[in-house]
């Protein structure tokens, strides 16, 4: 009896001493196929980016040095997206893998509970999110700032970036009705805007020029020559005014472009800190609505909701993969985990699409779609410790 007991205290010790080696192989397992899936997004999101510069810019012959400097400038982006995304794939067919090479029977059968199994996925998760986040909060505002830079460059040299030929640009409250562009020249341009008030102006120009602008709030600035201004007229709403000049200018600004602040700065070019105290400028400004503050507090919280939610993923995943993965468990777990990452990438853009246009909490719009993956974890964390 005395031997017995002291063979199972020599297995017990012989499993304690090997846990610190069982834990670095599950990092180990875990941080490959987190790269392998990394390289997966980085591809896809890295695609996307280049579609929409084809669209935009290579097709104005801009040169290609300008092109692969937007491409490097927007790689911080591109990692931002695919880190969260690739630590639920990676874990899922990670841990498919275990579970069809029956790695994860081994272990329970040595003594390792689910929560020290856990335990590696806990602390690759956390890294992942605190590097992503270092990634969103510094490299990502940079990167961004010499992409806004470099694409009002391009735009003052080559307005056909912007500025296509025969078409239509619809901004905020306005829209451009363009004809032949020629370098910095633009013919037959006509402009649509709405005052606070609901009043049209129309301004028609034969011939105008695309001007260096002068500050970094005017995106373009356009010498509109000849022109005829169009306006409402006081004797009645069917009517028009309308007044001749032989030069007007035009100021397009960058806030109709997207979401920049009065002063042409966008929202993703400053750091957490930055925006935190812009935001706080704005809501002492009674001037100021309640909505536009909300479009800079959405950024805010996205910031943190993006990067955070690596932790969520790798939750997420394991459960995941003993429910599922038990029958070609890296196939079945790559399926699985893209389709997830499908509806939180829906979730999160109709979050921010709400709560930059309809006034949704900020906080809510961002950390929904974490807090659904934390919540839509817990009946499988139930189903894999029953097992």
């Amino acid at each position: 009896m005395k031997q017995s007991e002291e063979q199972v205290a020599s297995v017990q010790l012989e499993n304690k001493n090997k846990v610190p080696t069982i834990i670095l192989y599950l990092v180990k397992d875990l941080l490959l196929y987190y790269g392998i899936a990394f390289l997966f997004f980085f591809v896809v999101f890295f695609v996307n980016q280049i579609l929409l510069m084809v669209q935009d810019v290579l097709k104005q012959k801009v040169p290609i040095v300008d092109v692969f400097k937007l491409i490097f400038y927007s790689l911080p982006f591109v990692i931002s997206q695919s880190a969260p995304f690739a630590t639920l794939v990676g874990f899922l067919v990670c841990f498919g893998r275990m579970i069809t090479d029956n790695e994860i029977l081994v272990l329970r059968a040595l003594g390792f509970s689910y929560i020290r199994i856990l335990v590696p996925v806990l602390i690759v998760g956390t890294v992942i999110s605190c590097l992503s986040f270092v990634v969103n909060d510094i490299l990502m505002p940079k990167g961004t700032i010499e992409y806004n830079r470099l694409y009002r460059k391009m735009l003052v040299s080559n307005p056909g970036v912007a500025l296509e030929s025969n078409s239509v640009k619809r901004l905020k409250n306005s829209v451009l009705v363009i004809g032949n562009v020629d370098g910095t020249n633009v013919s037959d341009l006509l402009y649509f805007d709405i005052d606070k008030y609901g009043n049209v102006r129309i301004i028609t120009a034969e011939d105008s020029v695309v001007l260096q602008p002068p500050d970094p709030a005017v995106l373009m600035q356009i010498q509109m020559n000849s022109a005829i201004i169009f306006l409402p007229a006081s004797t009645g709403v069917n009517d028009l005014d309308y007044v001749t000049t032989d030069s007007t200018v035009l100021n397009v600004l960058a806030s109709d472009f997207g979401d920049f602040a009065p002063n042409g700065v966008n929202p993703r070019e400053m750091t957490v800190h930055d925006l935190k105290q812009y935001i706080k400028k704005l809501r002492s400004d009674p001037s100021i609505s309640a909505a536009y503050v909300n479009i800079f507090d959405v950024e805010y919280y996205r910031k943190y909701a993006l990067p955070f939610s690596a932790i969520f993923f790798a939750l997420l995943a394991m459960p995941l993969a003993f429910v599922f993965g038990k029958h070609n468990g890296q196939t079945v777990g790559f399926i699985i985990g893209v389709l997830i990452c499908v509806v939180y990438w829906a979730l999160q853009t109709l979050g921010q699409i709400f709560g930059q246009k309809n006034g949704l909490n900020a906080f809510w719009a961002m950390w929904i779609p974490d807090i659904v993956l934390g919540v839509f974890s817990v009946p499988f964390y139930i189903r894999m410790l029953r097992t």
